[in-house]
Order: structure tokens, then sequence, then C-alpha cells
């Protein structure tokens, strides 16, 4: 199904209108940040008792949003999405045309946000490159979040952001609002309610299906062009109820955890980069560009 420039603009006002519990994307990052705030202290006292009750407090459009998500994130789900998108079909085009055309996705559905899709890549790439870390590290900062043009070929919010999760095995109660998935098909599948379930133990995370969302896609669209480490931080970064909360272990492998400390590193500058200094985009596209074309050709399939 290839998306040409004639149909842009149908499948734009397609995704404004799906299903938007939250007033637009940016929403559930900021919920990340109540959730995990900068210098966090344990979720949990050393008695047990919850130190921070996020759910009581969270904004009523990203309860809703969790429960849809929850609801769907299925088995079936996850794979029919995969075949619909993992061809790599739906789009040709270079990083920072892929960057401008996230950027439509803002400025249709919130025209008054202060920064765009493109400041705030440029954001988390800046504070990665003030930082001192390597070139390939501050690239992941650039298109880790490119795969939520998902938005723009009619995906529901739901299925391109929020915490990702496995599927096909017993749901972690460490996954945000675990209380939802109650409503979740693949509760009723035995096979699907142990801790392994379709799985093996110490299988790797290779080998598990995740909750599909823009963290899949995009590590698909660039797992030919990034070293390993930059593949872990955009494939998992979502994914807090094994980085941060520790969930899932038993499914581990050793190579997952040496890839998960890439992915702890990468994760303040997702959450705490966004600031009130606004990049200057024409001053930096050419360094970011040049960074780009070091490991990505000029085209690519999504």
């Amino acid at each position: 199904m290839a998306v040409g420039g004639e149909f842009i603009q149908p499948l734009l006002g397609r995704a404004m209108k799906n299903d938007r519990p939250m007033d637009h994307l940016d929403d559930w990052e900021e919920s990340l940040v109540e959730r995990y705030p900068a210098g966090d202290v344990p979720a949990r006292s050393a008695a047990g008792d919850a130190f921070r009750d996020y759910s009581q407090n969270v904004r009523p459009g990203i309860r809703e949003f969790y429960r849809l998500n929850h609801r769907h994130q299925t088995v079936d789900f996850v794979e029919a999405k995969k075949r619909q998108y993992l061809p790599l079909r739906t789009k040709r085009m270079g990083v920072w045309e892929a960057m401008e055309f996230l950027n439509t996705l803002v400025d249709d559905s919130d025209p008054d946000a202060d920064f765009s899709q493109i400041e705030h890549l440029l954001q988390t790439a800046e504070a990665i490159r003030n930082d001192g870390h390597p070139r390939w590290f501050v690239l992941t900062g650039l298109v880790h979040d490119l795969g939520k043009i998902l938005c723009l070929f009619g995906e529901p919010q739901w299925a391109v952001v929020g915490d990702t999760f496995p599927v096909g095995c017993a749901f972690s109660d460490k996954v945000v609002f675990p209380e939802f998935f109650a409503e979740n098909p693949d509760k009723q599948t035995p096979e699907y309610q142990t801790a392994c379930g379709i799985y093996s133990e110490g299988c790797g995370l290779d080998a598990v299906q995740l909750s599909w969302g823009h963290d899949e896609y995009m590590y698909h669209v660039a797992k030919d062009y990034l070293p390993a480490e930059a593949l872990a931080m955009i494939r998992y970064h979502s994914c807090y109820a094994i980085h941060r909360e520790g969930a899932y272990t038993h499914l581990l492998n050793e190579q997952d955890r040496e890839l998960l400390k890439w992915v702890r590193a990468f994760n303040p500058y997702d959450l705490y980069s966004k600031g009130d200094e606004r990049p200057n985009v024409p001053r930096l596209r050419p360094y970011y560009e040049e960074l780009v074309a070091e490991y990505f050709p000029p085209v690519l399939d999504w």
C-alpha cells in the first residue's frame, strides 16, 4: 500500500479524528515525566508500601488511552500490524523528510503547540551531543521517535505510543494500569497466562513479541543501518516495565542485559531533555544532515 503525496492529506485528516483520548501525543511523554521524575526515588519503600501512586493522579485522557491500549494490544493485533507495516512498503523518504512529515502531525492536531516535533527531536539529540556521546548515539536521539508517523498512516494513538510490554505471556502488574488488562481477550487464552507463555525462559527479547507501536516500527526501519546498542534504544525505550521496573527478567538473555544498560543510559535524554530553549533548526540542520548521511541512505523504506 504505497502512500504517495496525493494521499497524504486524506490520511492526515483521518489520523486527526482517529481515537484520540489524549489531546496530542506529547501528553503521553509528559505523563512519563510525572511518573518518573528526574532524580526519581524508588517506587516503593523498604516496607513495600507505595511511595508514589501515579495511577490516582493521572489525567483522565491518559487513563482512557491506557484502557484502550491494554484492551486492544493482543497477540493477533501485533501480528496483524507486523504483516501490514513490516514489509516497509507504505512510503519511501529520507530521514529529514520523515522528520518534516512527522511535523505535520503537530501542525494539524495542535497548531498552538510551542514546539514542533523536529524541535523536540533536535533537543534530545543536542543534549546527547553536548554530553560528548558517540555520533551514533546522537543520531539515535534524533530518529528514535520517527515511528510516530504511524499516526499519519491512520493508526490510533494507542497503537502508536504508550508503554510497551510483552504479549503472548502473563501481563506483569508492573506495567502501568495493569487492571485494564482484564479487558484484553488474550486473558481468556490459557497458553498466554503463564510467566513464559509462548516463549521459553531466557529466550531473549528478540524472540518476544512486544505490544505494537512506534518503537518496534522504527526499529525495523533502522535495523540495517545502526549498531545494536542504538537499535536497542529505539526498540525498547518505551518498555518501562522491563528497563525501569525490572519485570520479565526470566525472558532476558545475557545480550539483553548488556543492551538494556544502553537503554537506561538513553532514557534520561528521552524524558528530561525537553526544555524552554528552542533549537535553531536552520543552523543545526547541516550538521544533522551530514550525520544522517553517515549512517543512512538518502531514501528509506517505511
